[in-house]
């Protein structure tokens, strides 16, 4: 999609339709500034077996959204600066609540609100990250990759939107700190789903489109960077991703 550089980050981001899918892409993707030094990046993965799941993971992200340049507003008046993991509990408690708004203003379905989220802070001035995921996704590190898998059965945030916040939070255990980093991603799990596009084809195997997507760096100032990437998996590697897909990079400039 594009390539936006704070301090010394940049960042890259695609949102790619499966080949699976016809209709919608169901993954959504935010890059929001928190602070005049804190990034809030999320990707989201609406349930395929959901009703309508594109809604879903679209309006997690545009309450993110909301959420984020209000604090971004408030960043301005306020003279104390909250840790990230502060930060990101109160985030997390402020999207819980505002879906469990809308779920009640609207009479949604809880069918209607399945998507997994990845959801991190970045602080740009001492390249520290914290994440958390809410279902499957998957986080890669200076090329170490943390996959979050839950077998087909995401434990989904809508699950929880009746219970008290604090106690749903305090049972996340899917929470992981980088104190430093070089080179960072979130992805949904579509990023496990690149196939030949012909039968009896070479198969790349998983960690070889993972470094080719997360960890080279040929083409690192291009804007297009991770579309630029997909394109040769299709056009040249005769693979493609057969879910939908989204992923956040972010690289420390050398």
């Amino acid at each position: 999609m594009h390539i936006c550089i704070v301090n010394d980050l940049k960042f890259y981001s695609t949102l790619q339709i499966g080949s699976f899918h016809t209709n919608h892409c169901e993954d959504f993707l935010i890059n929001e500034d928190l602070s005049r030094k804190t990034k809030l990046i999320a990707v989201m993965d609406g349930c395929t077996m959901g009703t309508e799941s594109v809604f879903a993971s679209i309006l997690i992200g545009k309450l993110l959204r909301k959420i984020a340049k209000d604090k971004f507003y408030r960043d301005f008046i306020d003279t104390k600066q909250p840790s990230l993991k502060d930060d990101l509990k109160d985030i997390l408690s402020q999207l819980f609540i505002e879906l469990r708004e809308i779920r009640n203003k609207l009479l949604l379905d809880t069918s209607e609100l399945l998507s997994t989220l990845v959801i991190g802070l970045i602080d740009g001035d001492t390249f520290h990250a914290e994440f958390l995921v809410v279902g499957d996704g998957l986080i890669y590190k200076d090329g170490q990759a943390f996959e979050f898998e839950q077998n087909d059965m995401p434990d989904y945030l809508a699950y929880h939107l009746s219970e008290q916040f604090d106690d749903w939070y305090s049972s996340q255990k899917q929470i992981i700190s980088f104190s430093d980093f070089k080179d960072i991603s979130i992805c949904t799990d579509g990023i496990f789903t690149f196939k030949p596009i012909k039968k009896n084809q070479y198969v790349r195997d998983e960690q070889e489109v993972l470094d080719f997507l997360l960890k080279d760096t040929v083409y690192e100032d291009q804007n297009n960077l991770l579309d630029r990437k997909i394109r040769i998996l299709k056009d040249q590697c005769l693979h493609e991703n057969t879910d939908d897909l989204a992923i956040i990079r972010i690289r420390k400039k050398e």
